[in-house]
């Protein structure tokens, strides 16, 4: 794709799964990849990955639930390897269950995670964007956002509330040449979505009816991502901003 080489790429929760995928697609792309993550060792086995694969890559551990480690992880990105061109907001965390049966303190967790930890990496990396005039964000959401999920509340919550911010962030920064944009996974098999699903009979239902009802019949595997992430922060989607694109297997069907 256009415009990726040499590029500097931060990708949150770059670890494993749709981050880690993309953390390497990005590497072959030519980019320089900021592979962050709240496990430092697995986002160095993926930089490490990358490198030698003849690209250029660097873990940063980051917890993005504290607003100081953010603004300090930045900075480290941007002292290793220059000004961060392209923002990869991914990382995500949920725990099943029925809404009225959750509490408080796992409301928080959830929040914290996928809605605030996504504001501070914002927050810290648009203002040298909009500084440059030039930056690309896409924000992965969830189709959760946009058609419900059941046991996913709060989650939802987030994720729905990821796209509106985003939507906002297109507008307000139209004009610094800035494109915000987001990408929706459908069912996806990752640990993430292992740890909702859990373990034994029920989990093996849920995984046999999401195969039924996606047209594509199969579960979306990380690899399945990256393409329309990276599309989304390439030249060649200079003149898209404020869009959302579901990449589901056509489970959701929106437009």
């Amino acid at each position: 794709m256009r415009g990726l080489k040499d590029k500097v790429v931060l990708v949150t929760g770059g670890a494993g799964g749709i981050g880690a995928a993309t953390c390497k697609r990005f590497g072959e792309e030519g980019a320089a990849v900021a592979v962050v993550d709240i496990n430092l060792g697995a986002a160095q086995a993926v930089a490490a990955e990358i490198v030698a694969a003849g690209g250029k890559a660097q873990a940063f551990s980051v917890d993005l639930t504290n607003q100081e480690q953010v603004v300090a992880g930045v900075a480290a990105v941007e002292v290793a390897l220059g000004p961060i061109n392209v923002l990869i907001n991914n990382a995500g965390w949920d725990k099943a269950g029925n809404f009225l049966k959750t509490d408080k303190a796992l409301w928080e967790q959830i929040v914290a995670i996928n809605l605030y930890g996504s504001l501070y990496m914002h927050h810290a990396v648009l203002k040298g964007m909009s500084e440059r005039g030039a930056g690309r964000v896409v924000n992965v959401a969830s189709d959760a956002a946009r058609v419900g999920s059941t046991g996913e509340a709060v989650y939802a919550l987030c994720k729905g509330g990821m796209i509106a911010f985003s939507k906002t962030m297109a507008r307000e920064l139209s004009r610094k040449q800035i494109n915000v944009n987001v990408v929706c996974p459908g069912p996806t098999d990752t640990a993430l979505f292992a740890d909702f699903a859990g373990e034994g009979e029920n989990a093996d239902k849920l995984r046999q009816g999401l195969t039924r009802a996606i047209p594509f019949g199969r579960l979306g595997q990380p690899g399945d991502l990256p393409g329309a992430i990276c599309f989304l922060a390439s030249d060649d989607a200079a003149f898209i901003t404020g869009q959302v694109i579901s990449v589901s297997g056509g489970l959701t069907m929106v437009g």
